[in-house]
């Protein structure tokens, strides 16, 4: 059942199925991969997640960032893959006051796939301290329908698939500029946010868009980055919606054409009330 070479392959598996469309036919079909990835900070395993095998080192950038073990990319040293038979070890090398820090509450985490919080030990490390956004940046309902009419061409692996969550970085003009993809929704967030940070991007400067629920967690990465605005296709959780309000936190649901509902924050969307 192991894919070998996986840092080499597509994202996708193709093979052979029997397909029923009044009545049964051999056919060619694409599933998306979905492989156990291991985080390990200075040579200490920290976290185990299932996640498409592909962008891994966003992946790892993206997650520490978002789960607040690093507070920006200056501080992690080297970011290394190292394949093995059942899966990918990612192994970074962060400041030594950082790893002091992580490794004084380390966690044992073992998530199944997207889970954000599987395995926190208490309560109370659900919820950690954040500052409250600052961002003023705002985006149209033009903008947003915009992008949302865009989706497709930045979606090719759940083109390929139908399996994947996508997230999306809208620049200060609502244009897609950055896409990653995942069998997880925390985890294609992290890729992006990965991907955002290793180029400089200044997160208050634009809006994150997913195809997934706004979950707290994602609701917390956002927070988390600084980013003012997040629009997600699907519902929005009633923690989520507390936490956006708390937090200064722009979040919009059920994004379809040509309707959404605010959920909080309204005034970053500038058209919000024509």
């Amino acid at each position: 059942m192991n894919a070998p070479h996986i840092l080499d392959a597509t994202p996708a598996h193709t093979l052979e199925v029997l397909r029923w469309k009044e009545g049964y036919q051999s056919a060619v079909d694409q599933v998306a991969e979905e492989t156990p990835i291991g985080l390990e900070y200075n040579g200490t395993p920290h976290v185990v997640m299932l996640a498409t095998p592909a962008d891994l080192k966003d992946f790892a950038l993206g997650f520490s960032l978002s789960e607040g073990i690093i507070s920006n990319v200056s501080e992690v040293k080297s970011i290394e893959l190292d394949e093995y038979s059942d899966g990918v070890r990612v192994l970074l090398a962060i400041d030594e006051a950082r790893f002091a820090r992580l490794d004084a509450k380390r966690q044992n985490l073992a998530g199944r796939t997207g889970c954000g919080l599987c395995g926190t030990e208490r309560i109370a490390q659900v919820f950690r301290p954040m500052r409250d956004i600052t961002s003023t940046h705002s985006i149209t309902v033009k903008q947003i329908e915009a992008a949302l009419e865009a989706l497709p061409q930045h979606q090719s692996l759940q083109r390929a698939t139908g399996a994947t969550h996508g997230a999306f970085w809208l620049d200060s003009t609502g244009a897609i500029t950055a896409a990653r993809e995942d069998v997880g929704r925390h985890n294609a967030l992290d890729k992006l946010i990965g991907a955002l940070a290793a180029r400089g991007e200044d997160f208050k400067k634009g809006a994150l868009l997913i195809t997934s629920r706004a979950s707290y967690e994602m609701v917390q990465k956002s927070i988390q980055m600084g980013v003012g605005i997040l629009i997600a296709i699907s519902a929005p959780t009633a923690l989520a919606v507390r936490i956006a309000e708390q937090y200064n936190l722009t979040l919009v649901g059920f994004t379809r054409a040509h309707q959404h509902v605010v959920y909080a924050h309204p005034t970053r969307i500038t058209d919000v009330g024509e």
